[in-house]
This record gives structure tokens, sequence and C-alpha cells, in this order.
């Protein structure tokens, strides 16, 4: 059977989906962390994880998430929160990515399916962010021009981040960082950052708030 992590910062969060999770016997191993670092660590000890993640509350950056899930290929991810903003369910739900959402407000039955959809190695989009999706405007380009890695560097560049700033936060080599960079300038055909921060604006990869703050 499946291990789950479980990476929410609130006991009775993490306590009421262990408890489903050993209800509907889905779960082989259920590791709840209460960091990024155990979190990673948990990854590294079970590539194959269920993530069960509220992004919102556990200081596990956009960037950091979308690097592990790249990393760790095998692992499926279930993002569950109160709020989930339309730019950031953009990004992390493309196609093609291990990345599902349901939020915490949603009915137990929608909660448990996604549970059972995790353990099937399948993922699971609730009816409320499939509907935010249906709703919003898509971006103007398609932003799977770029990798899940490239595409959180770009997010980081964009926020004014050097290279090295950027392989220390997410535990990379300075060479690896600098080779996301010279793809994505490649991939986008620009050359300079201005016309990368451009393709991120529209591509959704950055919020308008985030970039002007």
């Amino acid at each position: 059977m499946r291990p789950f992590i479980l990476a929410d910062n609130q006991y009775v969060t993490r306590t009421g989906v262990a408890a489903l999770l050993l209800r509907e016997a889905l779960a082989g191993v259920v590791l709840e962390v209460a960091s990024p670092t155990e979190l990673m660590a948990g990854l590294a000890r079970y590539p194959e994880a269920a993530v069960v993640l509220d992004y919102t509350l556990f200081g596990f950056s956009e960037a950091q998430m979308l690097n592990a899930g790249a990393r760790y290929r095998r692992s499926l991810w279930i993002l569950f929160s109160d709020d989930l903003s339309l730019p950031f369910l953009r990004r992390a739900l493309l196609p093609g990515q291990r990345f599902g959402a349901v939020m915490k407000g949603d009915a137990g039955e929608e909660i448990v399916a996604a549970l059972e959809r995790a353990a099937r190695d399948e993922v699971y989009i609730c009816e409320h962010v499939a509907r935010l999706l249906d709703e919003g405007v898509p971006p103007v380009d398609a932003p799977d021009r770029l990798t899940a890695s490239e595409r959180a560097v770009l997010h980081e560049i964009a926020l004014g981040k050097t290279t090295k700033e950027i392989a220390f936060e997410q535990c990379l080599s300075f060479h690896t960082i600098n080779t996301h960079r010279k793809n994505i300038f490649r991939k986008l055909d620009v050359n300079n950052v201005h016309d990368a921060i451009k393709y991120a604006l529209r591509a959704g990869i950055i919020d308008a708030a985030e970039y002007y703050i």
C-alpha cells in the first residue's frame, strides 16, 4: 500500500486525515511531518509517497513544492487548504503534473475521494477547484513550454532573487540553477531577465501583485 505524508501545521487536520486513511485502509505508512526539512526527509525515505500538504500554512514555498515534485517523480501531491488562489492553481495543476487539490471545507466524501484516488496513484481535483479553473481566464502563453523546475526558478527570478539565493533556498547547486536559467532563456527565446519576467506574468507563473510589491 502507498505511504502517505501529512504536511500540515494544524494538529487537528493531521489527526483527522490520519484517521480517514486508517478507517478506509488506504495507507501502508502514515508519516506526520512538522517542517519542510522533515517533509524532504520523508520523501527521501518514501519517494513514492502521496503528500497531503497545506501549502498556505506549512512554510513550504511554491518553488520548493514544484521542485520537490519534479525531483520525486513518483510522488503524488494533494493540495489541502482553506485558501488556494487561482494563479497558484494554474501553475500547480497543469496537465501532466502530479498535483491535485481539495479544500478543507469540502464534504467528507470529497476528501475521502481525493485520498482514495491518491492511493491508486491518480490525481483528484475537487469540484470547487475545477469550477475556479473553468471560470478563470486562461493564460496568454502556454506555461508547459517550461518544466516544473524551470517554472519554479523563473518565479524566483521574477521576484528579483539571484542565482545564488535560489540555489540556497531550493537546496540545489549554483550550477543546476544556472543551467535552469539558461534553459528558460533558450526555450522562451529571450535574452534578458525583463523579457523572461514578462512571459512569467502573462503565463501566470507570477502574480502581478507579487511582482510589483
